[in-house]
């Protein structure tokens, strides 16, 4: 009797082993800048995964199986990104990665993905070394700022813009823009003068933004995030800086902008990759309708929708890809990240082949909007 109830139990402890076994979720991981310079991105890009994973999980998940996500903060830092996508891989075991926001950051990440063969996704970054270093785990979402200035080179002209300057962040993301825009600006026989750059962490930006005043430009290129953009603005008012301001990088939530900062705002041009205040400008106004009701079901802060939906679409392209494999394994999933081909918020994700021959990275072309802060709202500008 005791032999019985022992092969009983040891026989219920292997069906418990095995049934906890299929039941682990399969984890993705996150790697964004959820405190720091620029967190308030981040962290609405992560809500913005969030929204996508929790719909596909209510559906059952994949392969059978709920999907976990791992969450690491890289701190607005590239040190801190790669040590993040170290613990996302060897100690959480994460199948594919959502990364690293910064062009800065995403770099610093790169290596270690290459060492452990782990696909990422790249949901923000634009500098176009990401896609020509020879990475073949790297699928880029976010258009290159080669991309996002060619999109906006037809717009020129009717901007009437005769020579420009540039404000930008001193690191990949900024330089990288303020040489794309200036060639593109130059192809198009307008004129380029300063380039200022600004310490990612600086708080004040009064002595750029005084030569720049004394600039002959009509119109002042700005690149960086919303926090520090939010400085270079109500700087530029207090100065007196009669500029023509466009931003370019998608991620300067002009609603906040305007709201928090009143005629300091007035005026300017924000280049974003989604417009939600105008979903039906959508390429799938469907799939930007279902993305809103969700964020706004869960009470998140509307201004966060022009930079949630880059989590939202990544995590869509991550999870199609491991259906597509049918096995939640790196290799696999890569294998499989070239031939998706769904539908996003910004627009129809499908991965192109660039970089270097036989160790291609994946890039996407995503859409690009313009929007106008003018009389304290948002418009679509008409040019």
């Amino acid at each position: 009797m005791a032999k019985l109830i022992k092969s009983s139990l040891v026989a219920l402890a292997l069906a418990l082993s095995a049934s906890t076994a299929l039941a682990d979720p399969i984890k993705i991981g996150i790697n964004q800048p959820l405190t720091g310079s620029v967190a308030a991105s981040g962290n609405f890009i992560t809500d913005g995964a969030k929204l996508a994973i929790e719909a596909i999980n209510a559906k059952g998940g994949l392969l059978g199986e709920q999907v976990e996500l791992v969450i690491e903060d890289n701190k607005s830092n590239p040190s801190e990104a790669a040590a993040a996508a170290e613990k996302l891989i060897t100690r959480d075991k994460v199948v594919a990665m959502m990364g690293a926001w910064g062009s800065t950051f995403t770099l610093a990440v790169m290596p270690k993905l290459e060492e452990y063969g782990v696909p990422m996704v790249v949901e923000t970054a634009s500098s176009s070394k990401i896609t020509s270093a020879g990475n073949p785990w790297v699928f880029r979402l976010a258009p290159t700022s080669e991309m996002e200035a060619k999109a906006f080179a037809p717009l020129a002209a009717k901007f009437g813009i005769k020579k420009a300057d540039f404000l930008v962040v001193n690191n990949d993301w900024g330089l990288g823009a303020s040489v794309e825009f200036g060639k593109m600006l130059k192809d198009q026989g307008i004129e380029t003068g300063m380039v200022e750059t600004m310490d990612p962490a600086a708080q004040d930006i009064s002595a750029q933004l005084a030569k720049l005043k004394a600039s002959d430009g009509d119109t002042l290129f700005v690149t960086t995030g919303f926090e520090q953009l939010s400085l270079v603005l109500k700087q530029a008012q207090a100065q007196g800086l009669k500029r023509r301001i466009i931003t370019t990088g998608g991620s300067q939530f002009p609603d906040r902008l305007a709201e928090q900062l009143g005629t300091a705002a007035e005026g300017s041009f924000h280049l974003l990759f989604f417009a939600p205040w105008f979903p039906e400008a959508a390429t799938n106004p469907d799939v930007a309708k279902a993305y809103i009701d969700a964020w706004n079901s869960h009470g998140y802060d509307k201004s966060g929708l022009s930079d949630g939906f880059r989590g939202y679409d990544a995590m869509t392209a991550i999870t199609a890809a491991i259906e597509k494999a049918g096995k939640a394994e790196p290799e696999a999933i890569r294998d499989a990240l070239w031939q998706v081909d769904v539908k996003g918020v910004n627009g129809n994700i499908k991965f192109e082949k660039v970089g270097v021959e036989g160790s291609e990275s994946g890039q996407n072309s995503p859409n690009v909007y313009v929007i106008e802060v003018k009389d304290g709202s948002l418009v679509l500008p008409k040019l």
